[in-house]
């Protein structure tokens, strides 16, 4: 039987819309070609949506996306000019959606593809790690929280042992599904933390710990969050799944993207016990919006781990395999801004030829 699928589709601000014009020309194709039904309705939300009726998302959306949805594929959203008048981005959707939907572990796999021209001296299958980063809590759940005066300002740092255990599972799980570190082969997740410093960061390795004696196929490492930021760039093969705290998982995760041809490179996936989105790593970019010039492959790699999600691995491995392969052969090369120097639809034809 078919297997049916409802989508929805938030296409956010700046290259935001033109991104999931992108992804959805590779989805469809992947479905068609793997008989999956696949409908996608269009939901508003970001900066657009905050200057049309003062909410980023609009009241009511949330509970369609996780009742009427199977998944979510998101654009970039926010502007820089849309802010509150506490000096935040008013247009954000980060904390709405991981908060609302409770999408507890915010997953952003980072690999080196071949063709690309990377700003470190490693090859193709030398880097290929996953970030997973707590989605709810830690520092940015201060986030519209803090206090702040004209001489001071203060913002809280909070884990609970609960939002540790799920998302540190989650981390081991994940490491189960892999084929382990480039460097050595073994399936290992590394705990990355400040626990040397804060209390906060020595109660996330104390839980890691104790998760970790249930996995003992699954190789347990620790790093500090400087230590971990100099290996991810001198010595990225060792690393396999990485598990960290919201705040420092948001700064090593686009570290990460440097080393692999830049943000344009990487999807992530926000996933929860009863709801997932996913979206592309960068933001909207508002500078270079529908100028052709932006770079699809994250928001494609983004909709390749929402079909991983659906259980349609098959599907999801075709539109991966098909971003490898079109780097491979040169039909899309980045420019040194780490745009496509044929433009974002001759990028997004060059990954459909090859499904």
């Amino acid at each position: 039987m078919q297997s049916s699928y409802r989508i929805a589709l938030i296409p956010g601000d700046g290259i935001g819309p033109e991104l999931i014009d992108s992804a959805v020309t590779v989805l469809s194709a992947a479905a068609r070609a793997h008989d999956l039904n696949v409908r996608t309705d269009r939901e508003p939300g970001g900066a657009g949506s905050y200057l049309e009726i003062g909410h980023a998302l609009p009241p009511g959306t949330l509970d369609r996306l996780r009742t009427e949805y199977d998944a979510v594929l998101k654009g970039p959203v926010g502007l820089p000019g849309v802010r509150h008048q506490d000096g935040t981005e008013a247009g954000l959707l980060g904390g709405v959606l991981r908060g609302g939907l409770d999408t507890f572990a915010n997953v952003r796999p980072i690999r080196l593809l071949p063709g690309v021209d990377a700003a470190v001296r490693f090859s193709p299958g030398e880097i290929d790690y996953v970030i997973v980063r707590e989605n709810t809590e830690g520092l940015y759940l201060s986030r519209g929280a803090g206090v702040a005066n004209r001489w001071a300002a203060s913002d809280q740092l909070m884990v609970t042992r609960e939002g540790c255990e799920r998302v540190i599972r989650f981390a081991f799980e994940t490491a189960r599904t892999r084929g382990g570190a480039p460097a050595d082969g073994v399936r290992r997740v590394t705990c990355v933390d400040k626990s040397n410093v804060l209390r906060s960061f020595a109660f996330f390795r104390g839980v890691f710990d104790e998760i970790a004696t249930e996995y003992p196929d699954v190789a347990a490492d620790h790093r500090y969050s400087d230590a971990a930021a100099h290996d991810l760039v001198a010595a990225p093969g060792g690393f396999d799944v990485l598990v960290t705290e919201n705040f420092l998982g948001d700064l090593l995760s686009d570290l990460g993207a440097g080393t692999v041809g830049g943000l344009g490179m990487c999807g992530s996936a926000n996933i929860g016990a009863d709801a997932a989105y996913f979206e592309p790593i960068h933001g909207s970019a508002p500078d270079i919006a529908g100028q052709d010039r932006a770079n699809p492959t994250s928001q494609i790699l983004a909709a390749a781990m929402l079909l991983d999600h659906l259980g349609e691995l098959g599907a999801g491995n075709a539109v991966r395999d098909a971003v490898h392969a079109a780097y491979a052969a040169g039909v899309i090369r980045l420019n040194p801004a780490g745009q496509p120097e044929a433009g974002t639809a001759a990028a997004t034809r060059a990954i459909t030829a090859h499904l």
